[in-house]
């Protein structure tokens, strides 16, 4: 049951997932996020079950009285099994268009070997100029994140 209305939310036109967030959500809600490069500067990325645009950075949702931290590693696991450490926080972005506010990890895998979950249906590296069709604000904030990493080797 789950599983079809995650298809039927990511049929819906974006506006409403704009409106859904909006009207279900009066204050902020916090997500987290992490970015993950392998050694050749390729970025990992989920393909997402329930997305309009499906290929996405791995991210989800903090649970009350959760450090940002063990919510990704938290996260990550339970959406693919595998176990993620994190190298450092790198960015909080505020998103005003659906009141949300994500902690931006850098993230490496540890260990574990992918399980598509109900969420997530596929795990892979892109080029970071070959980014899949994807949002917007996503290619933007792993351009920005590939940058820094450049400047700080």
């Amino acid at each position: 049951m789950k599983v079809y209305a995650l298809r039927i939310w990511r049929a819906l036109p974006l506006w409403v997932h704009f409106l859904g967030a909006k009207l279900a959500r009066k204050k902020f809600r916090v997500a987290v996020a992490a970015l993950i490069f392998d050694e050749e500067r390729r970025i990992l990325l989920f393909k997402h079950t329930y997305r309009k645009f499906e290929w996405g950075i791995p991210a989800g949702s903090l649970e009350y009285h959760e450090q940002p931290a063990d919510a990704i590693v938290r996260e990550f696991h339970e959406e693919t099994g595998i176990q993620v450490g994190i190298e450092k926080l790198l960015k909080v972005v505020s998103a005003n268009e659906d009141h949300h506010l994500t902690v931006v990890y850098l993230c490496k895998t540890v260990t574990g070997e992918f399980t598509p979950s109900h969420e997530i249906s596929e795990m892979r590296y892109f080029e970071l100029d070959n980014l899949p069709r994807m949002l917007f604000a996503e290619k933007e904030l792993i351009r920005w994140a590939a940058g820094l990493l450049t400047t700080d080797h």
